[in-house]
């Protein structure tokens, strides 16, 4: 009964026995058609049919349970706003779903907290209540679709099956041949989140007016008292990453529209070279020579985001030459005679280290298999990212330093050990000799063994960089997706195009099919 009813837009609350219950595959379908009918709708130009198509998605049941259900699933789910409520039980989200209703909409204020930020400073939090996050994953569903067609090419940040791996492979495939580019402009935005111009976005942002100039004006409360928002759009909402793309998107036509892609010169022809490669705020211009960026290029872009009331961060914002190399979402890339390498930067290895020995202190009096613990989770996070790099030896040398520390732990634990006991006990438990381990007892009171990773053994993986304009709302673009979801050691890459051209053939946008048939297939996995 459940799964016929969640099919069907409108149904009541509590027609569902519980919120398992739900046929979420069913659910994901039907959004997913409304999404794909927008985005074709825009690639087309009609603009018309996409706003009525985004207000048929936003009053749909279907995707109210969805923002319900993504709002109450992730990390943030225990976290309240500042009426101090959050939605646990199944009659709750029910509820909530219900009351997800444009008529009569106000958001409230959003609670403030600060977080650290590498150069010592503090980032502004915003946390919205747990109804205004649905409200913002509903309309962020209407959106979405709009935001990927129109998306910058090599813009990687905030984005779907897009992350930093993409846009450092980005950097390698622009800056590696002979023939690339060697002047490279490093542009940080200033204070993004918090500057954009709230006139801009109500101007120029596809989406329900009434709905985002409240969320733009709800304020936010800081020790008791509240304060007015009059620009930028909070860090802390589900639909403000989103919102801020589509502010940013435009650099990089407007980087390529200053400068010719050729010019004649000398009697040759010579090239630009202008790429740009953008991560939200955090981005990379680079061009044929120094004065092209600095005299046309900067100047263009600083004119692009003066009128979005933003302006580049002067410390930040540096012209260099590629065989000095730059950091970039904390790797550095730079040629080396000739020959161009990215491995993690000085700066992230040490704000690694700094948290490891962080991590030594806070465990002074805990337990080993509690340190393991909390180590494991950051050395193997941290390898994870670097992985895609030339992170061999920086692997070796973080793994080194973490012996001496794991070392100097165990030696101010057990002050009246000798050597030879503390080698025994804490360096010959594990799989492998020399890693720090310790044995603990399971539930059951079985021994089994704790051991800390290292992080030289994350083995050093090639990244697949997804192709710059890959639209996941595309249906031209599904094959593509599945075929990228797919492990090429379960099943061949031709396998899977065959499999992906029978699903494109019986797929028609708008048009229902029945519970597991190919197009359902092709939803699922895009």
């Amino acid at each position: 009964m459940g799964r016929q009813m969640t099919a069907t837009a409108g149904a009541p609350i509590g027609s569902f026995r519980n919120w398992k219950s739900i046929h979420w595959k069913a659910i994901y379908e039907a959004v997913k058609r409304l999404q794909m009918r927008i985005a074709k709708a825009v690639k087309e130009g009609i603009y018309g049919r996409a706003k009525a198509l985004q207000w048929l998605l936003t009053h749909s049941y279907q995707a109210k349970l969805l923002a319900v259900k993504r709002v109450t699933s992730n990390k943030g789910k225990r976290t309240p706003g500042v009426d101090n409520v959050t939605w646990k039980t199944a009659r709750q989200k029910f509820q909530a779903a219900g009351n997800l209703k444009r008529r009569g909409y106000q958001p409230s204020p959003l609670r403030r907290i600060y977080i650290p930020k590498k150069n010592g400073k503090k980032r502004p939090l915003s946390i919205p209540t747990m109804i205004d996050r649905a409200v913002q994953a509903l309309y962020k569903l209407a959106l979405e679709p709009i935001a990927e067609t129109l998306a910058d090419h090599n813009s990687y940040g905030f984005r779907s099956y897009r992350r930093c791996a993409d846009a450092i492979s980005q950097g390698f495939n622009t800056l590696a041949k002979k023939t690339s580019p060697v002047w490279i402009l490093e542009a940080d935005i200033k204070a993004c989140f918090d500057e954009i111009s709230h006139d801009w976005m109500i101007d120029h942002i596809p989406m329900d007016k009434m709905i985002l100039t409240k969320w733009l004006a709800s304020g936010f409360m800081e020790d008791g008292k509240f304060f007015p928002t009059g620009r930028g759009t909070p860090q802390g909402g589900i639909a403000s990453p989103t919102l801020a793309n589509m502010v940013l998107d435009g650099i990089e036509g407007t980087a390529g529209s200053v400068a010719p892609v050729r010019d004649r010169r000398n009697g040759k022809d010579i090239s630009s070279k202008i790429n740009v490669i953008r991560y939200a705020d955090d981005f990379i211009i680079t061009g044929a020579t120094r004065e092209l960026l600095e005299d046309k290029v900067k100047p263009a872009i600083i004119r692009f985001l003066s009128e979005r009331d933003l302006s580049l961060s002067e410390e930040k914002t540096l012209i260099t030459r590629i065989d000095r190399g730059f950091d970039f979402l904390g790797q550095n890339v730079r040629k080396y005679d000739g020959k161009l390498l990215i491995k993690p930067s000085r700066k992230n290895v040490q704000a690694f280290m700094d948290k490891i020995h962080e991590t030594f202190r806070n465990h002074r009096g805990s337990k080993a298999e509690a340190l393991i613990h909390d180590l494991n989770m950051k050395i193997r996070g941290w390898a994870n990212y670097h992985k895609h790099v030339v992170s061999a030896k920086t692997f070796s040398y973080v793994d080194g330093y973490i012996w001496n520390e794991a070392w100097q732990w165990v030696k101010r634990r057990h002050r009246n050990k000798s050597i030879q006991w503390l080698k025994k006990t804490y360096w010959s438990k594990g799989s492998k000799p020399g890693r720090f381990s310790t044995v603990v007892k399971d539930k059951n009171g079985n021994p089994r063994t704790s051991e800390l990773i290292k992080a030289h053994s994350i083995h050093i993986q090639r990244h697949i960089k997804i192709k710059s304009d890959a639209n996941p709302f595309d249906p031209e673009h599904q094959q593509y997706f599945w075929a990228r979801r797919v492990k090429p050691k379960v099943i061949p890459v031709t396998a899977a195009e065959k499999i992906c051209n029978e699903i494109t053939v019986n797929f028609s946008i708008g048009k229902r099919k029945q519970p597991g048939g190919p197009a359902r297939l092709s939803l699922r996995n895009a």
